[in-house]
């Protein structure tokens, strides 16, 4: 028992308190704050998130209930709480009321396993890149379940494509990933934090970086990747049969995924909390980290409010003719540099225990194969590009010609 009784728990047990309550109180507390926390950052979210598209828009954004509009989500929470909830009458009542819960419960479980300072975090997995990569994907499952529990076709259409989408783009995240596993020698996400003391993963695989953010933006649905609320062509998409605070559910859980996507970018290729004088307060550890996953999503936010959403068809070919492809050209590059340089002894073979100088070979010609393969990349980009602009010439005569018979 004493082992597993530290922090809040040896405070309580050295007062007097029985171990094995003290045990018992200090996991409660743990859990309440890490569901809590989120529960309350979304609230705010919503607000940062309305108040930038206004901005993006060059509109005001909320601005009447509570000063500068602060309380407007309070508000909205309220009306959803008030409204009356309805649940189909041929629909799975069990699967149907559950999918929500679970949409919500599988981002709010990620926040389990971040290390907000060295010394605060709700568990240390061996296994935490694995553990985000698995929990990350319920959320796939709720949308799944709320789209056949409906029992709506319309419901069950758009669950299908956005399942598609989200598992297709989960395999090049999941191959961006091992590129910081690979280079910290580590799952465990306080390893892999404590792994960019000399060099931030970002430099030594900026890359892997890109193709983590491209492809977590898809899996939280968001533009250009909004699939999942494509009005135009699927009425309303998965969660057409839900009102009130079942249907504000499924949209706060997009929210918070949004901001611990970049948490979790922070974490995996930027050094976590680490900066200037983080180790002097945890408070200016966990400033660290708020403000590069706030930097992060605010650019998540950008995106959102000023690219237009793709086809299905572009989305996909997108990923499965580019994006994987890349990805996995991208792992077997870094691994295969790191292990020549690590026998060739110009890398530490443990980054964990490495300063910036010892890094310093390894950051040079890793960053020179990733430019050199950024370079190529571009350049088929551009011929597509040609390519795509030419044949968009020769068939605009085309339909010319018949918008003119169609006109007669």
């Amino acid at each position: 028992m004493e082992e597993f009784c530290t922090g809040l728990c040896s405070i309580l047990a050295e007062t007097g308190a029985d171990p094995g309550l003290a045990l018992f109180l200090s996991l409660l507390v743990g859990v309440l704050l890490v569901s809590g926390v989120p529960l309350i950052t979304v609230i705010l979210l919503i607000w940062i998130e309305r108040k930038v598209a206004a901005r993006i828009q060059d509109r005001i954004g909320p601005n009447r209930v509570g000063p500068v509009g602060l309380l407007q989500t309070i508000a909205d929470m309220i009306k959803l709480l008030s409204k009356e909830d309805i649940t189909p009458t041929a629909a799975d009542r069990v699967l149907y009321n559950a999918a929500p819960l679970v949409s919500f419960a599988s981002v709010v479980l990620l926040w389990a396993v971040i290390p907000f300072t060295p010394f605060h975090y709700g568990v240390d997995l061996e296994i935490g890149a694995l553990y985000f990569v698995a929990i990350a994907s319920f959320g796939t499952l709720a949308i799944m379940a709320a789209g056949w529990a409906s029992n709506n076709k319309y419901a069950l259409l758009g669950a299908f494509r956005v399942v598609a989408l989200l598992v297709s783009y989960e395999v090049p995240l999941v191959f961006a990933l091992l590129a910081p596993v690979l280079l910290a020698g580590s799952m465990s996400l306080v390893d892999i934090v404590n792994a960019q003391n000399g060099m931030w993963f970002v430099v030594l695989s900026p890359l892997a970086f890109v193709i983590f953010y491209i492809s977590s933006q898809a899996e939280t649905g968001r533009a250009p990747f909004d699939l999942i609320e494509a009005e135009s062509e699927l009425v309303a998409g998965f969660n057409i049969e839900y009102s009130g605070m079942k249907f504000g559910m499924f949209f706060a859980a997009e929210f918070l995924h949004v901001f611990t996507n970049g948490i979790i970018m922070a974490i995996l290729f930027f050094g976590g909390w680490m900066g200037p004088l983080y180790y002097e307060s945890p408070l200016i550890a966990f400033a660290w980290l708020g403000a590069k996953g706030g930097l992060i999503y605010f650019t998540t936010l950008w995106l959102r409010n000023t690219v237009p959403r793709l086809r299905i068809d572009q989305i996909m070919a997108f990923n499965w003719k580019f994006l994987v492809p890349l990805s996995i050209a991208n792992l077997i590059v870094v691994s295969f540099v790191l292990k020549v340089m690590q026998e060739l002894q110009l890398a530490p073979r443990d980054i964990l225990s490495a300063g910036f100088g010892d890094l310093l070979p390894t950051t040079i010609i890793l960053l020179l194969f990733n430019g050199a393969m950024i370079l190529y990349l571009l350049g088929i980009l551009r011929k597509r590009g040609r390519e795509a602009r030419r044949e968009s010439q020769e068939t605009r005569p085309e339909f010319a010609q018949t918008a003119t018979v169609a006109g007669h």
